[in-house]
């Protein structure tokens, strides 16, 4: 007698409930009526309930049976599902996957770990588009791309989302600012230095640091360069011009080599922002060669990513 699972059981279940017989499952399963029968006892006993009435006439489905129809249907969906994800995932992933970014992090980041994905899988194409300031707020471009990345809060939460990366973000200045003007021990000092900052669309968590268990804003007063592009702050703040708040996948390499100095500091990396880097997608059940690229980025980016790992050393250490 060959074995059967669970999920067996449910199918040969809502068979039987829909025929009204056990004959007709039966055919359906090539079994004989008689193991139709013994099979839906075992499953009654498992359950603890009467789903069929018997008698001479037939069968009769009970309300226990008609409550338990909807979560067997949503079990056998369920799986049928998985199955067919994972065939997918197991067989040579091909076509094309369109996505859009910010330059920034596209050209640091995204683009490298793309180039090894697509080495691993050479079935696969991606194109990439690169741009040069706050991406795609709405999901707008999502349609003509089957993923967005986007950096920071989320302002449409119909979009399915899927995390890459935390953010974490460190006040820092070169070294001939902080020798010229002095180096700020506290967040509180911050008024009273030059800075850097976003024009318009600055970042929500930007110049806020933790005081007494609380997030509070502190920010140079007098602002020597204000742009809506990451690589130009980071320009401003390497040739002396003051203090900017920016993230650690922007500056890493530059604060490990020691052309800009972090502040604040004294106890390690702070901790990450309340959002982190995404991807975007309009559909929950997205393609299998789309699913393959996240869990890629999931897996490269998190959960803690390669340059906050090497920041974590190195401010210690320094």
């Amino acid at each position: 007698m060959q074995p059967h699972s669970f999920a067996d059981q449910l199918r040969l279940f809502l068979d039987v409930l829909e025929a009204g017989n056990f004959s007709a499952a039966a055919r359906l399963h090539g079994l004989t009526p008689s193991s139709v029968a013994r099979r839906i006892d075992a499953l009654e006993h498992s359950l603890g309930c009467t789903l069929f009435s018997r008698s001479t006439h037939g069968i009769r489905s009970t309300p226990a049976a008609q409550a338990f129809a909807e979560r067997a249907r949503r079990i056998v969906r369920e799986l049928q599902l998985a199955r067919a994800e994972a065939s997918a995932l197991d067989a040579t992933p091909e076509g094309l996957i369109r996505i859009d970014a910010p330059t920034p992090f596209g050209r640091r980041h995204l683009a490298p770990a793309l180039a090894d994905f697509l080495c691993a899988y050479p079935g696969v194409d991606v194109q990439l588009r690169l741009i040069d300031s706050f991406i795609d707020l709405h999901g707008e471009h999502l349609g003509k791309v089957d993923l967005v990345l986007r950096i920071g809060p989320l302002a449409d939460t119909r979009l399915v989302a899927t995390p890459l990366a935390p953010m974490v973000r460190i006040a820092c200045a070169s070294p001939e600012y902080l020798q010229r003007r002095g180096t700020p021990t506290q967040p509180h000092e911050l008024p009273g230095h030059d800075g850097l900052d976003w024009d318009a669309l600055a970042p929500p968590h930007a110049w806020r640091f933790e005081q007494d268990g609380e997030a509070k804003l502190f920010r140079p007063r007098r602002l020597r360069m204000v742009a809506n592009n990451a690589e130009a702050l980071l320009s401003g703040v390497l040739a002396g011009l003051g203090i900017a708040h920016l993230p650690t996948w922007l500056i890493s390499e530059y604060l490990l080599r020691g052309e800009l100095l972090p502040l604040f500091c004294t106890h390690g990396l702070p901790r990450p922002e309340a959002s982190g880097i995404y991807a975007l997608r309009l559909t929950r059940e997205a393609d299998s060669r789309t699913r393959l690229l996240l869990e890629f980025l999931k897996e490269r980016f998190g959960p803690v990513p390669p340059w906050d790992q090497a920041l974590q050393s190195g401010l210690l250490r320094s």
